[in-house]
């Protein structure tokens, strides 16, 4: 097991906590990662846009002029896609853009993504984070004395005054540990844990 430094929130080390070397120390494959990230950003995609065939437009069944005589061609309908205001060929219809990844490659994404973080020392562990009221300078003060910025904050329960409080704060999220994944991981280039969410995540992949 790794050992690493436990901060509070002054900055300074008050101890130190071992991390399961089959979840931060795992070789890392951006094949992996990369799979997981596209069928994460896939499933939030909206798939609504919709165009209207020719069956869906209003309008008139009638013929619109004889068939012969005119010198026009032998035009059958005004909802036509060749006419203004008529249907669209192939147009596109809501779908799904989601595809699924095997549960067994999420967690190894998982475990990917926190061995990264890990390894290149972008990995901080705090021993509490609670804060008495919602106060985004109170907040600030302690990501300030950690010297941290661009930041994920793990945490192992709901805490409404930690999430409030940092929404005012740029490039800060804070996730409980039931929500952690492989995006948001990554798309920070710190991660915070509160020191409790160690076994959690433990429980959650070892």
């Amino acid at each position: 097991m790794a050992a690493v430094d436990v901060l509070n929130s002054a900055g300074e080390k008050v101890s130190e906590t071992q991390l399961p070397d089959e979840i931060f120390s795992v070789p890392v494959k951006t094949s992996v990662l990369h799979e997981v990230v596209r069928s994460q950003l896939a499933s939030r995609r909206e798939g609504t846009a919709a165009s209207k065939t020719r069956s869906m437009v209003k309008g008139s069944t009638k013929k619109l002029f004889r068939q012969k005589g005119t010198g026009n061609a032998r035009a059958g309908s005004v909802k036509s896609p060749l006419r203004k205001g008529g249907g669209v060929i192939f147009g596109p219809s809501p779908r799904s853009f989601a595809f699924k990844v095997p549960k067994k490659v999420k967690r190894l994404a998982l475990r990917m993504a926190l061995s990264s973080k890990h390894e290149d020392k972008n990995l901080f562990v705090i021993d509490n984070l609670t804060l008495d009221e919602i106060k985004t300078k109170m907040l600030a003060s302690v990501l300030g004395a950690m010297q941290l910025n661009d930041l994920l904050i793990v945490s192992d329960a709901q805490d409404t005054n930690l999430e409030l409080s940092s929404r005012n704060i740029p490039d800060v999220k804070v996730i409980k540990t039931a929500g952690l994944n492989v995006y948001d991981i990554l798309k920070y280039k710190n991660l915070l844990l509160v020191e409790s969410t160690i076994q959690n995540i433990k429980g959650r992949l070892g």
